[in-house]
Formats: structure tokens, C-alpha cells, sequence
């Protein structure tokens, strides 16, 4: 007895093949990168529509940054003007009426006493500032020898 299309002779020991060509899957997932890699920048451009116009008053542009400085004579500015530190408190509590919810930037000579500055600091918390960064000098790199 022999099994169909098996000529007489020939031995049964035929197995199926079981490993997966993954080259035409490469090929095709290649192609489909490339299709959208060119066609990406062109969906940026979003839906065309035709806008309403407002009476509403434009978005105005970013405030002056809120700064504090503590200089080496011991003076406190805000922002450009000296501000007496008794007085601090009230104006950073107005400004923060004015600006919202900004953040305040806190310099300070490297002389002054870190108490000092941490005294400024709790007077911008205090004043309902809850973002605040200190700003120092980037360190230049040491020269090549």
C-alpha cells in the first residue's frame, strides 16, 4: 500500500515543515513604515475649518518674571525697586494678587547669611507663592590644559 502521490520505494519519513518565514512580515512591516513616515508631517496640519471672530480681548503676553534679590549690602529687591524687609510681606501679598499663581525667583549674593535667605524664603511662602526657584550661576568648566 502506498500513500497518494508517494511512488513505490520511496520511504514515509516526510515531516511537515514547522518554522515560520518571518521575511515577507519584515518586508510588508518595512513598507508600512516608510508610508508612514512620509505621510505623519502631512496629518499635522489638522482640519481645515473657518474660525468665528470674538470681541474678546486677546490672550496678553507673559508677565515680568517675579524676582526677589538679597544683594551683598544686605538690601532686598523686588523685582528692580529696594524693598524695606519690613515692607516685603505686603507687597509680595499684592503682587501675588496681581500675578496669580507665578513663580518667584529668589537670588542672593553668595555673602549673605543663609538665614537670611531662608527668611526671604518663608516671606513668599507666607505670601501664597507655592512655586519658587533659586537661581544661581552656571559653574565654567575648568580650562584645558
Amino acid at each position: 500500500m502506498t500513500l497518494a502521490g508517494q511512488h513505490e520505494g520511496e520511504q514515509a519519513d516526510y515531516r511537515p515543515l514547522a518554522e515560520i518565514n518571518v521575511m515577507p512580515l519584515v518586508d510588508v512591516m518595512l513598507v508600512l513604515l516608510i508610508i508612514f513616515m512620509v505621510a505623519a508631517p502631512l496629518m499635522v496640519v489638522g482640519v481645515r475649518v473657518d474660525l468665528p471672530q470674538t470681541s474678546a480681548a486677546r490672550i496678553s503676553q507673559p508677565r515680568q518674571p517675579v524676582i526677589v534679590t538679597l544683594t551683598r549690602a544686605g538690601g532686598i529687591h523686588l523685582r528692580e525697586e529696594p524693598v524695606p524687609q519690613a515692607a516685603l510681606a505686603g507687597r509680595l501679598a499684592a503682587l501675588k494678587e496681581e500675578v496669580g499663581d507665578a513663580v518667584v525667583y529668589v537670588r542672593a549674593d553668595r555673602s549673605i547669611d543663609y538665614g537670611r535667605v531662608l527668611s526671604v524664603l518663608g516671606e513668599v511662602g507666607q505670601a501664597g507663592f507655592a512655586k519658587v526657584s533659586l537661581i544661581a550661576e552656571a559653574q565654567s568648566p575648568p580650562p584645558a590644559r
